[in-house]
This record gives C-alpha cells, structure tokens and sequence, in this order.
C-alpha cells in the first residue's frame, strides 16, 4: 500500500490483479468539527451540503463521477450487491435517493465503461473496510464482527474467485474490548485473535481470508481509534463522528 494526496485530500492506496482500492483519511474536505473534514456519511450530525462537496471531492481525486460510485445502507449483515448496471439515481451523489441493504459489492471483470459502477465504496468508522480481487471482478466489504462471524468474507472472496485482498485502517487489537459473546463468535480461528477481552478484527479477517482461500493479504495496520488525526473512530469518539470510506474499482485491461 502507498499513501496518495491531491488537493489537501489523503488516502491509502492498494494495487489488487485487476484492481485498485483506495482508504481515505478524515483530511481534506470541507465538514466543521466534529466531523473535520472529509466526512462522506450523511447519518450523522454533520450538513449535507458538506458530506455532498466531500464525496465529490473524493470522487474527483480517485478520477470518477460521483453518480457512478455504488454504495448501500449497511446493516451489518453478509448481503453483497452484484452490480451490473450503475445506481440510478446515485444515492451517492444524491443522498436521500432509494438505497439497497447492502454490506458489501461486486463489480464484476471487464467493468466500467457504460455498464457497472465505475467504483464502489463502503462507509466505516472503526469496521474494516475490505477490499479484494480475482478473475471474476473486485469486490468491497464492510467487515465489523458482526459480519464477519456471519461469514461475509467468504461470500465475498468466492463471488470473485479471489487472489488477493487489501484490508485498510479499523480500530485495532489495543482499543477492541469485547463482550464473551464476541470472542466466542471466533473462537474456531484459534488462539491469537485475542487478547484478554481486546479483540485482533484485524488477524480475525486474516484467517478468515486465508479460510476462503485467498493467497495474498495486505493490511494498513493503522488503528482509527489511535489515530485520531487521520480517522474518524465510532467507539474513541462515542458515536458523535464522521465516516471514512473503502472503494474498489476494476482498472481497464489492454
């Protein structure tokens, strides 16, 4: 992974086969505090006239439209949108427009043009955001426990076949602290996962890429709980904060 910045706009960049993904930091926009300054997510207290100017913002320095960026209302579940046609009206571009129950999203091989999404992207503030690739397409997730225990990396890597994944900044092992009911949840990976009550999401997502068979695995290992000047973080800020953003986009072949 390597860091990218354009126009006061930073974020964490991946090289996947076919693929690029792309984590985004809280620097760059235009949102006041506490959602200073690249807020991209409209359930919050922040304007949406500021959330609408950073996911344009974003949108730009990636090189897309932002009404060809896919999103979904996540839920914390395993449902993945194929998508094989762009969003239309963008709930992206124009919030409040009807949204899919989606935690995650496939752009299939070949995609861009005129057809699928030219990019899609989930909302985190402490839940990893996962991206991955393979012969079939990219996909994203957003991974919190919950989601994971129900098994949406699996469903993710075979929807494309995948090779390899991306895995950006979550909240990690030193800020997690978990109920039983959640260590439980991941007790078959074995030990390693946890410390005490602190919670590793991020060695949990590995095994279970591993699990799923995908061969190479890269992390951010950044924290957004610690890094309070690059990320919003749900848990360090009691719920009163912004969204970061994961995005994958298949690249053009030839």
């Amino acid at each position: 992974m390597e860091w990218r910045e354009d126009g006061g706009l930073r974020w964490i960049e991946a090289r996947l086969p076919g693929a690029r993904a792309a984590f985004s930091t809280r620097l760059g926009g235009v949102s006041a505090a506490p959602h200073d300054s690249l807020n991209l997510g409209v359930l919050t207290e922040d304007r949406d006239d500021a959330v609408i100017e950073n996911r344009r913002c974003l949108a730009a320095a990636l090189g897309f439209p932002p009404e060809r960026v896919a999103i979904g209302r996540q839920v914390h579940g395993v449902e993945l949108i194929a998508h094989s046609g762009a969003q239309s009206p963008s709930p992206f571009a124009l919030p409040g427009s009807p949204i899919p129950e989606a935690d995650g999203h496939v752009i299939p091989a070949g995609g861009g043009g005129a057809g699928p999404p030219a990019a899609a992207l989930v909302f985190v503030a402490d839940c990893l955001p996962v991206a991955l690739a393979g012969p079939g397409g990219a996909v994203v997730l957003h991974c919190g426990w919950r989601g994971l225990a129900r098994g949406i990396v699996a469903r993710g890597a075979e929807a494309v076949e995948a090779t390899d994944a991306a895995i950006g900044p979550g909240i990690g092992a030193c800020c997690y602290e978990v109920g039983q009911e959640v260590l439980e949840a991941f007790a078959d990976l074995g030990p390693g996962t946890a410390s005490g009550r602190m919670l590793d999401l991020v060695e949990v997502t590995r095994r279970l890429l591993e699990r799923a068979g995908v061969a190479r695995i890269e992390a951010a290992g950044l924290c957004t709980s610690c890094e309070s000047a690059l990320f919003f973080s749900h848990r360090r800020d009691r719920g009163r904060t912004g969204h970061q953003a994961g995005i994958v986009w298949v690249e053009e072949r030839g």
